[in-house]
Order: C-alpha cells, then structure tokens, then sequence
C-alpha cells in the first residue's frame, strides 16, 4: 500500500480541522442568536401581558359570568395590533376568557407551567403551548382596589425553530462557510508546504529511520561522542560519552560537565576542528572538536573523545618504531658525514688516522649504547634517546645523559607514549634555548621504577623571562617560528594526571633547569 506524503496528510487534516471550526462556529453562532432571539420575545411577552392586565375592562370582567364577550375582542385587538401569536386571559380557576381560537372560550387552561402566576408570581416560561412550542409571559390580574388577584394574563409568542433560523440566515452562512473554507485551503496548502520545506522534504518515517540510523551509529562508535548546541549546552551523548565522563543524566551545559573553561570557548568557535587533550575524573583523553553548521551558520558542534591510555596501547608499536626509526636516520646522517671523513683519510694515505678515527668512534658509540641498553629497559623510550642524541649532534648540541640515569620500568599510571612525550617535549624545547649559542649543552637524567619517577632536564640557553610557569599553557610559545604552544602543555597535562608536580629554575642567559617528580611526596617531604 502508497504512503501517504506528509503533504497530503497536513493538508487533508488542517482541512478537516478548518471545515470543523467553520460548521462548529456557524453552530454556536446559532444558538447564540436562538438565545438571544427568545430573551427579547420573551422581554416583549411580558410588556404587552403587563400593559393588557392593566386595562379596567379585564379587570372588571374577568371570572365573571359572560366576560369573555367583552375580554375576548379587547384581547384579539392587541395580538393583531403587536403580532403575537396569542393572548390569553383566565381566572382563578383556570377558565380562559380570550383565545386566538374561539372554540377554546370558557374551557381550562392546560399550560402545566401556569400555577405560581395564580399566587400572584410574573414570570417568563418556555413550554409547549396548544399552538406549539412559545415563549410565554405570566402576569397576575388585580381588582381595582389592586389587593386581590382575580386573574392571569398570558402572551405566548412561537419560537423560531434551529431549522428556521437556519433558513433565515442561510445566505450569511454559506458566505461565511465560502470565506472561511477558502482561507483555510489557502492556509493548509502553505502549512503543508512549509513543514515539508522545514523536514528537507524528508517523510516522517524516513526522518524516524535516519534518526534511528545516526543512533545506532553513534552508540556503536568506540569514541565517545557528545553534541552540543550553540549555547554549549550538552544534546547528545552516546554510551561510551557516558561512562567516560560518568554522566547519565539529562541535558546539561558543558562547562558544568567539564570545568576547563577553554573547552565550552573552543566548541563555539565553530570555524576548525580542534585537538586538544581533556583531563576528566583524573583519566587523560584525546579530544576532537568538530564545528556543526547549518547554511554557514553555526548550531553546535561535534566532541570526539578517545582514552588516552588505549590509544597509546594501540600506537605503543609504532611509536617505538617510529622513534627507532628517528635515531637510525639521523645516525646515518652522521655516520655519513664520518665515512667521509675516513675515506678523505685513507685517500691521504694516512690509515693509521683513519684507523684511529673508527676505534675511537666505535668503542664511544658502543659505550653509550651499551649504557643505554643496560639501564633504559623500554625500547621506546631507547630509541627516543638514540635519536635525540644523533639529532643533538647535527645541531651541534652536547646532549649528556647523566650516569645515574635508569628506566627499570615505567611507572604505574604512565605508558611508554607518556614517557616519549615527557622525554621529547623537555628535550627539543632544552636543545632549542641553545641554538643561538656557540657552547650548547644540555643534560639529562632519568629515573624511574614501577613507584615514581624523576627527570630533570638542564640546559645553558637563552633561559626564561618572568612567569617561566607560562611555558606549560596551551597557546604560549617560545619559539620565534612554528611554534603551537601544545608540546609542554601536554607534558603539564600528563604530570597532573598523575598528581606529579613540575619544577622549573631559570635564569637569564645562563639557562633552565626544568624537574619532572611523579609518585615522590614521601621523599620530598
């Protein structure tokens, strides 16, 4: 069976509702005018039985014997002359006097609604009379002297019927019907059009089962996802959002969800996708935000969140091999320069220097390595410092490893990619303050078990201005060129993570010392 298009449907129901209210409002226009219209036959009924009980000849010969030729034609003079449908006179005991109908002289009346206006009561009823059904003015007859009822007179005036009024008022109604009709097909063709223009001309089933779709998708993804609006209030989060952030409630604003003020700012920028990392409930994570416009008008934005520790886990590997990789490119970039030194040597003829040049080069090269292989257990982190070594010869950099450096695990709570990050980060930052310098050195010493961790990296560059604790916040840098501020903030963020505490010693040209201490308040105490 054809669905039915969200057009049609708006259409066909905001249709019905117009005809609806047009017939319902004609309806209560009815039988407003019906009320209103017995209010003042009913006002009229009464003047006129008032004026006819007021009259010295029905007073004088009502309940008397043969009244009624006198009463009758008086009666009948002031229906004609008022045009109501009739005017009846009867005593106390309920004779009538005066009748529309002659043949009703002399018998009782048999109103039913007659009885308190022979207690001397006025009043309006509304009754099935002999001529139908009327509304019906009672007033009480008094003698001359006005101290004692002799009789009741009644004016009854027929009531117009629904159908009637119908009739009545049937060229007002059609046009009203047209009108409204007319303006309500108008109108349901622009609402129908409009919702659909606002659904992207999507049916109602198929945006169920987009939405379904999206759901399902997200909830699946094995990164935690929230949306946000453009006031950085939190829409949607899928499961893995949930338990990361360890929320299950309803909709709340992000920065009461994430107190780092830089994040509610960043989500509403909405002009590049952001990688930041995001510390929450003492677990580092990866954040990605994604900005979501609509038309080039910003409306939200996307959050992407990844463990940190797992997605190091996965890149453990690789960042070992591509730190190996590093050491080995830039060894043959020395190692080539050394060659070629050898084979101007031997072209000289002078071999014993060239001998002597590769015995020396051979046992300092493998004193090193041995040192390193014997007491750095990692090999990522190995072959961070192989790598940074070579680098720091191209520079020009005496890089120093202190002899009592050891790694004979990494620390609980850190992975071998915080390690890298740590060592990296301190290390290019040391070896760059010495750059504009003719004696560059920078040493470094580590160590580290499974409890704590120490690292205190020296150099005698250019050192810090003021506030040197402004170098660990994102954005600052002090590099002259490509510098993104990111790389000591992400060591600050690691080191916190893990309620460690960073130390920093600088003077002005004669340069930094930077302290690393994780897991030693016992021993600083």
């Amino acid at each position: 069976m054809k669905r039915i298009s969200l057009r049609m449907k708006m259409f066909i129901f905001s249709f019905i509702l117009v005809v609806f209210s047009v017939v319902t409002s004609g309806w209560i226009m009815i039988l407003n005018i019906s009320t209103a219209f017995e209010k003042e036959l009913g006002a009229r009924a009464i003047a006129i039985a008032r004026t006819v009980a007021q009259l010295p000849e029905i007073k004088s010969y009502v309940g008397k014997e043969g009244g009624s030729e006198i009463i009758q034609p008086i009666a009948e003079r002031v229906r004609l002359a008022t045009d109501v449908d009739y005017i009846v006179v009867f005593d106390m005991e309920r004779i009538r006097y005066s009748h529309p109908s002659e043949s009703k002289l002399g018998t009782l009346f048999e109103g039913g609604d007659e009885q308190a206006s022979l207690s001397e009561h006025e009043y309006i009823s509304k009754a099935q009379g002999v001529l139908g059904f009327a509304i019906r003015a009672f007033v009480p007859i008094m003698n001359d002297e006005g101290v004692k009822q002799v009789g009741v007179v009644t004016v009854g005036i027929l009531s117009p019927t629904i159908q009637s009024l119908i009739v009545e008022y049937r060229n007002d109604m059609l046009l009203s019907l047209f009108w409204g009709l007319f303006i309500g097909l108008i109108g349901s063709i622009f609402i129908a059009n409009h919702l659909k223009k606002q659904t992207l001309n999507l049916e109602p089933y198929e945006i169920a089962r987009l939405v379904e779709e999206r759901s399902s998708m997200m909830q699946a993804m094995d990164l935690g996802i929230l949306a946000t609006d453009e006031q950085a209030k939190i829409i949607f989060m899928n499961r893995l959002a949930k338990q990361y952030t360890n929320f299950y409630g309803h909709s709340i604003m992000l920065r009461e969800l994430f107190p780092e003020t830089w994040l509610a700012k960043e989500s509403q920028k909405s002009n590049e996708v952001i990688y930041r990392p995001l510390l929450c409930h003492g677990v580092m994570y990866l954040v990605r935000i994604y900005p979501i416009k609509v038309k080039d008008r910003p409306v939200g934005s996307l959050i992407m969140m990844t463990d940190r520790k797992e997605a190091h886990i996965l890149a453990e590997e690789l960042t070992g091999i591509k730190t190996l990789v590093e050491a080995l490119r830039a060894q043959n970039h020395e190692y080539m320069n050394k060659l070629h030194s050898i084979a101007g040597l031997i072209q000289l003829e002078r071999t014993e220097d060239a001998l002597n040049m590769i015995v020396d080069e051979i046992s300092d090269e493998q004193n090193v390595v041995q040192f390193l292989k014997d007491y750095i257990s990692d090999y990522s982190v190995l072959g961070l410092l192989l790598g940074k070594r070579s680098r720091a010869k191209e520079l020009g950099v005496s890089l120093i490893i202190d002899q009592e450096s050891f790694l004979l695990e990494i620390m609980n709570g850190l992975s071998s990619g915080d390690m890298v990050t740590i060592l990296g980060n301190l290390l290019d930052n040391a070896m760059e303050a010495c750059l504009n310098l003719e004696d560059r050195t920078v040493t470094l010493c580590l160590q580290s078990n499974a409890t704590f961790l120490f690292i205190e990296v020296q150099d005698n560059g250019i050192g810090l201005p003021d506030k040197a604790e402004r170098i660990f916040e994102y954005g600052y840098s002090t590099k002259q060129k490509d510098g993104r501020g990111i790389g000591l903030a992400l060591v600050k963020q690691i080191v916190d993570s893990n309620k460690g505490r960073i130390f920093v010693s600088s003077q002005i040209d004669s340069g930094t010392i930077i302290t690393v201490k994780v897991g030693m308040e016992e021993k600083d105490d």
